[in-house]
């Protein structure tokens, strides 16, 4: 399957609207059928695009992730779990954070495959797989869309302090009709099928995203906290940190909750959260995923890279 889980665990104008239905989140499968089932697996070797490949040579399957984990360990790879006496479960984790967040501040940019899915309404929506680029100073957001076969083609391009804050957005098909269209990040439009905006997109947003709701936990105990080292996420080898509210209160976001640490990059390159069951012995239901895939630092993107007048994009 392209997600496994640890062991024993569950597995993130009127026509316009129609038409431009893109998909632009920060960080999904079909109504109806059971949040564990996922796309068969795919070869991950020799299918991604170079960074600076048109968008046409993009790569069209997805990856296997999540592969494995072992057991909980002592020590965990990439990120230090000594724990305090006295301290709360989440510091070990918290204390990791901080330091790599100096250090992933410092990245330039980055080019990667996102795979993301997400709870939206009440059901789980489809995968979603996009070829991105981000660069950090001025923040600015690439966008290709690589599947579902509705979305395959659409290219969003997002910068910092330009076009009045909008995005531009071209889609495909019938969904080209309207040729590159200018949008409100934060839009009805733009925030369809989505759970954040663009400007929240990228592994810096969600770092800080999970600094700021760890910091909420840690001032409330019914926290577990567990590591598990050898999981691996396509080829790459992670540490899974695995945060349990066994609880439901309204001080708590999700009751089950894992970041993968690549070991070697020591950056986060997966998260997924789930909700309590809604009935006894019910598995959790899964809030969010989004994996970074073939991940690239330091590119070295210029504002061509950025700009719909780029001749490698169909804006």
């Amino acid at each position: 399957m392209l997600f496994r889980s640890i062991p024993g665990r569950p597995g993130h104008p009127a026509c316009l609207l129609a038409l431009l239905a893109f998909s632009t989140a920060a960080w999904g499968q079909a109504p109806g059928r059971d949040s564990r089932e996922v796309p068969a697996p795919l070869r991950q070797g020799g299918s991604h695009r170079d960074a600076n490949r048109t968008p046409a040579q993009a790569p069209r399957e997805p990856h296997r992730v999540a592969e494995r984990a072992a057991r909980p360990e002592d020590t965990a790879g990439a990120v230090p779990n000594v724990q305090q006496p006295g301290e709360h479960p989440l510091m070990p984790t918290l204390r990791w954070a901080y330091d790599g967040l100096r250090d992933l501040e410092a990245i330039e940019d980055y080019s990667a495959v996102l795979v993301k899915r997400e709870r939206i309404g009440g059901q789980v929506g489809e995968y979603q797989k996009m070829f991105i680029k981000v660069r950090h100073r001025p923040f600015s957001v690439y966008l290709h869309f690589l599947s579902p076969a509705s979305l395959r083609g659409q290219e969003v391009i997002y910068v910092e302090g330009q076009n009045d804050g909008k995005m531009w957005a071209r889609g495909t098909g019938v969904r080209g009709v309207f040729g590159t269209v200018s949008l409100q990040p934060d839009g009805v439009i733009a925030m369809q099928g989505n759970r954040y905006p663009i400007t929240e997109i990228g592994i810096l947003n969600l770092v800080r995203r999970l600094i700021e709701v760890a910091e909420a936990d840690t001032k409330y105990g019914e926290c577990e906290v567990k590591y598990y080292q050898g999981a691996k996420v396509g080829d790459r080898v992670s540490t899974c940190i695995e945060v349990v509210h066994p609880v439901p209160r309204r001080n708590f976001r999700f009751h089950l909750a894992r970041v993968f640490v690549d070991d070697e990059l020591n950056l986060p390159i997966r998260y997924e959260s789930y909700s309590w069951p809604t009935t006894p012995g019910a598995e959790p239901e899964l809030i969010e995923e989004y994996t970074y895939l073939d991940l690239k630092l330091n590119v070295g993107f210029t504002d061509a890279d950025f700009d719909i007048r780029n001749p490698n994009y169909r804006f």
